[in-house]
């Protein structure tokens, strides 16, 4: 079992220790579970409240913030030190594939980039380009036409349909299937026929898209997903959309047909966003958010339908208010009835 001291994990991440540099760290593990010889890490100063009961033997933190229970190890980029300690003590696993594989499918016209790797039964179709170091996992697809760029990683049973672009340094994970058929239809006398799916989808440098998302192809032209930009596992993002730079997608969003982005956007899980609206540029979309109009840059939206958070939060006070209003609402009912019923009185006996 590997081991480090405070004082040699304090130098490995360039960081100041406060407390027992001789104390020996066997792990990582997070706060809530971690043990005496774990060391872990706390994000924020803001937090403090959610280590009470930690049992760690030190922690990570941020450059200033001392905790007089714990040895505390102080960095300037908390996640990024821990990730470091945390790959020492538990290297990651080689994820690639070497070599081209004899049980392959690779057709003739496909051309292949140098130190390109191709895992077992994954099928390369005709007139494919691989660039160079492109590492395609076993049981992928890649169908006619498709151009995958330089250092490009493409996990498991990965399916990419004709005429697909993929750019530079892209990670898709397993099961993705990217340029399959937009759900678009011609409807007439009750019947649904499929419109033209004649398009494809182009994806920028630097993009990770998540297991099992889904990104159709454009009706006509291109469904685009633009440079730096992180897909979440289980997304789907429908036909003919145009994504900007460096957009944030977690799991579970939807987003309809046609839609547009602009740059920096962040969409939390479960946001869905109907078709032909754009979103705009460092655009935060909360969990659940549903998105029916477009937003306007630097917004900040949560709810269904969703509005801007101040709003929000006032709608959802509202909303817990309600079972005592409407006690206090039958109670007003009850006493102007009383009154209407005195005054009625009254005038009689008058």
């Amino acid at each position: 079992m590997k081991s480090l001291t405070l004082a040699e994990l304090a130098k490995m991440v360039g960081g100041v220790l406060v407390g027992d540099e001789d104390k020996l760290i066997e792990a990582v593990a997070p706060i809530q579970s971690a043990t005496s010889s774990d060391i872990t890490f706390l994000e924020r100063a803001d937090r403090k409240s959610i280590i009470r009961k930690c049992q760690a033997g030190a922690i990570i933190v941020p450059i200033g913030l001392e905790l007089e229970q714990f040895s505390t190890i102080q960095v300037p980029q908390v996640v990024e030190s821990f990730r470091l300690i945390a790959e020492y003590f538990s290297p990651p696993r080689d994820e690639g594939v070497t070599g081209i594989s004899e049980r392959a499918s690779i057709h003739p016209t496909a051309k292949i980039g140098s130190g390109v790797a191709i895992g077992d039964f994954a099928v390369i179709e005709e007139d494919v380009e691989l660039g160079q170091n492109v590492r395609v996992h076993s049981g992928v697809l890649v169908r006619a036409g498709s151009k995958i760029g330089d250092d490009t990683i493409i996990f498991p049973n990965t399916v990419l349909y004709r005429n697909t672009i993929v750019g530079k340094r892209v990670i898709i994970h397993s099961s993705a299937v990217i340029g399959a058929f937009g759900f678009g239809y011609d409807s007439s006398g009750g019947v649904h026929k499929l419109s033209p799916q004649l398009g494809n989808v182009v994806i920028g440098d630097d993009v990770e898209i998540g297991s099992c998302s889904t990104i159709d192809r454009a009706t006509y032209g291109s469904t685009i997903i633009g440079n730096g930009t992180k897909i979440d596992n289980l997304v789907m993002i429908g036909h003919n959309c145009k994504l900007g730079n460096h957009n944030l997608i977690c799991a579970h969003t939807g987003i309809a047909g046609s839609t547009t982005t602009g740059d920096n956007v962040t969409m939390a899980g479960r946001v869905g966003i109907k078709d032909h609206v754009h979103i705009g540029s460092r655009a935060v979309l909360g969990a659940m958010a549903g998105i029916m109009n477009n937003v306007d840059e630097g917004a900040e939206l949560v709810g269904i339908p969703a509005t801007p958070v101040g709003e929000q939060f006032r709608i959802q006070s509202a909303l817990a208010k309600l079972p005592e209003m409407r006690k206090e609402f039958k109670a007003l009912k009850k006493l102007v009835e009383k009154i209407n019923d005195t005054i009625e009185k009254n005038t009689t006996t008058d």
